[in-house]
């Protein structure tokens, strides 16, 4: 399969103004703000600091191999050493972990040879902070990530006032969409294009904002064809759906994402997974008023959080599933909400079967209902 990796040493030598910026790019700058840039960037300059530069001084780190996962590290140092992307300065880094706030926000922009400027939002990271936050857009109109969001696309707009691309992956790129949306007339006019690469969608009072039907046209919202995080909630926008090289929830990783030239590989339509997951999360949230969903979001983050787990990688070590068994059996409340929100989400997905019985038909896997 040929993937970002591949279309960087494919049009690596071509500059923004020879070719301008496309969803491929847009991925490539999702992904890479991931990275957990050197700190130092979040007081540079205006005027930005070359992508080049950067790899240099955050491949001299003692933590370096810390600082992302393996693709991540190895697209940086391809895209970095590409004339298209080397070139590129990095202006206006954010980093913005508040535990107390719930409150887990990054993004870093890019000023492009052709004169646009590109921000990119960070998705969900690792910690439980981050998804938290995630499981309290469907109960909150907005989160903190989303006010932040608005607030860096008004700043960005006022320091360069320059045409602006917006993008992100999974939650970056529902913050792309809300930023551009919520943003002031004047701004959203500036706004070319937005890229939301398998980016939940938002609840349905958002369907009807007119700053959000005013960007429709120029929101484009891909999804890989077994896609659960894209799926969630709603959108006004049509969704793309691509091919990925892996399967389940594996596709949410856009590094399995597939390319040919300077597109991504449609595919028909989703699987019949994905479509039985979606519809069943969002018949089991239509059973729930927003009280129900904040008391089910507590319960589980207090379960989860339980012995100060902080990592979303730390939930299945056995230690901490043994703290959790424990808490269960002790504590009434969190034993109540999660067993009648287990057993109403055990419902829906048998009402979703009887609404739609060709998904099980039509699934190589029986889905558990």
């Amino acid at each position: 399969m040929t993937n970002i990796l591949d279309y960087i040493q494919w049009r690596g030598d071509l500059s923004f103004t020879q070719d301008p910026p496309n969803a491929i790019d847009s991925l490539i700058f999702s992904y890479l703000v991931y990275l957990r840039f050197p700190e130092a960037l979040q007081s540079a300059p205006e005027e930005g600091v070359p992508l080049k530069q950067v790899e240099r001084e955050l491949s001299a780190l003692a933590d370096y191999r810390e600082r992302g996962n393996n693709h991540q590290l190895e697209l940086f140092h391809a895209a970095a050493q590409s004339r298209r992307f080397g070139a590129v300065k990095l202006v206006q880094f954010r980093d913005q972990f508040i535990p107390e706030e719930d409150t887990q926000f990054a993004a870093a922009s890019f000023l492009l040879d052709d004169g646009s400027l590109l921000a990119a939002f960070r998705g969900t990271d690792n910690t439980l902070v981050g998804w938290k936050e995630d499981f309290n857009m469907c109960f909150q109109e907005t989160v903190p990530a989303q006010r932040l969001a608005v607030e860096y696309v008004r700043e960005l707009y006022e320091i360069y006032n320059r045409p602006m691309h917006l993008c992100g992956h999974s939650k970056g790129g529902n913050l792309a969409v809300y930023a551009a949306a919520k943003s002031p007339g004047v701004i959203r006019q500036s706004i070319r294009q937005v890229y939301n690469n398998d980016g939940p969608g938002f609840m349905e009072h958002m369907l009807s904002d007119l700053g959000y039907l005013e960007m429709v046209p120029r929101i484009h919202t891909f999804v890989p064809q077994s896609s659960i995080i894209g799926m969630l909630m709603e959108h006004a926008e049509p969704t793309q759906v691509i091919k990925s090289a892996q399967v389940g929830i594996l596709q949410h990783d856009v590094f399995t994402w597939e390319v040919m030239g300077k597109e991504l590989i449609p595919v028909e339509e989703l699987t019949p997974d994905s479509k039985f997951v979606s519809a069943t999360i969002k018949q089991w949230l239509l059973g729930m008023d927003m009280e129900a969903r904040n008391q089910m979001v507590d319960a589980l983050f207090e379960l989860l959080t339980y012995g100060n787990v902080e990592r979303a990688a730390d939930i299945f070590l056995p230690k901490n599933i043994r703290q959790y068994m424990k808490l269960i059996s002790t504590d009434e409340n969190i034993r109540l909400v999660l067993t009648e929100e287990f057993t109403n989400l055990m419902e829906a997905a048998k009402k979703t079967v009887k609404l739609s019985p060709e998904l099980l038909e039509d699934s190589e896997e029986e889905l558990p209902v």
